[in-house]
């Protein structure tokens, strides 16, 4: 199952080579205030990222009333409120995201969101998003995936909470429609243990399919973001919030403006750190190379015609000159076509 490894989301072509590409994940951390949803661009503009993310859903489409709280939402929110009210607190108008959208393009940054049910997919036609992006909480929903890779944009789907064999059939529904597919590694936990992150499965991802990989972390601070870079994510997506113990069922697991700018600034650095396949001498190196590598040089005096050995010829610093020490099996039984005194430099006639 090949997906395509050149993908445009607005201005920024995502494949193997690019830039890690940063989407903030503002999410509900606005709490349905419209105010802290644009301070929240604002914070991510600062931080230089790529994207800002938030959620469209409409409560009644999305979940039944009488459902209760995750775990991690019932630590961080009132245990008595069911899902259902908690959602529809934080649920945002279809008009009201388009204001942030607007806002986005004047700040100059790129605006995204997850749609959570199919009646706001649809309500999404009219902004003409850059890319969709689907939770975790969707991956296995059939019916879901097909309809939103029908949209032709880009889509980036996160895949906690479900099996291998989940993913591929996930995969397998959207192939047909939509082959600009990036597959994020998820942990559907707020936070994350580190225990949990599970990065080596990106190595499982990219035995399996034929596709740009990223990742949505969930663990506190910084984390593991950077070093899913050493695995070749493409996508990294992390929540933030403008101060971690407002009230909210995402808040104390974001990141605050300040961690957020470190995590650009960390992503970047690890980045650098990966560098290329090919190993030759970086171009710092080449100076160091002349003066730290060793030559071969006399380790007595050897006469005329005396043939070179394991017991007159040694490796040292000569600055550059003379024949290189991985030579040395080339040389030992050579005849020598002058005489040595110790640390002379070896030489060799063509």
């Amino acid at each position: 199952m090949k997906f395509n490894l050149n993908i445009q989301i607005g201005d920024q072509l995502i494949n193997k080579e690019s830039e890690v590409f940063i989407i903030a994940e503002a999410g509900v951390n606005h709490n349905g205030d419209m105010e802290l949803a644009r301070k929240l661009v604002d914070v991510a503009v600062d931080a230089g990222v790529h994207a800002v993310k938030f959620q469209s859903f409409k409560t009644e489409e999305l979940i039944l009333e009488n459902v209760t709280k995750a775990d991690y939402q019932q630590k961080t929110t009132s245990q008595s409120e069911s899902q259902f009210r908690m959602l529809k607190r934080l649920e945002i108008s279809h008009s009201q995201t388009k204001d942030l959208q607007n806002y986005c393009k004047k700040k100059g940054i790129l605006f995204m969101t997850t749609p959570f049910d199919e009646f706001s997919l649809d309500e999404l036609d009219e902004l003409d998003l850059p890319a969709y992006k689907v939770s975790s909480t969707d991956l296995t929903n059939i019916p879901f995936l097909r309809r939103i890779a029908k949209k032709s944009k880009p889509v980036i789907i996160s895949s906690g909470m479900s099996y291998l064999e989940e993913v591929r059939t996930a995969l397998e529904a959207m192939h047909p429609f939509n082959k600009d597919v990036i597959l994020l590694q998820c942990t559907a936990n707020y936070p994350t243990d580190d225990a949990e992150v599970n990065l080596d499965v990106f190595k499982t991802y990219a035995e399996t399919f034929e596709m740009l990989l990223g990742f949505s972390d969930h663990t506190i601070g910084v984390g593991a973001s950077p070093y899913s870079v050493l695995y070749n994510a493409k996508v990294i997506e992390k929540h933030f919030t403008l101060d971690k113990s407002m009230d909210g069922p995402d808040h104390s697991a974001s990141l605050s403006p300040i961690e957020l700018k470190q995590l650009v600034i960390e992503i970047k650095r690890a980045s650098k750190f990966v560098g290329q396949r090919t190993k030759e001498p970086t171009k710092s190196e080449l100076g160091n190379r002349e003066k730290m590598q060793k030559c071969l040089v006399a380790t007595r005096s050897i006469k005329k015609d005396e043939a070179f050995s394991e017991e007159n010829i040694i490796g040292k610093r000569t600055g550059g000159t003379g024949i290189s020490a991985l030579e040395f099996d080339k040389v030992v039984g050579r005849f020598a076509d002058r005489s040595y005194t110790k640390n002379d430099i070896i030489e060799l006639s063509e």
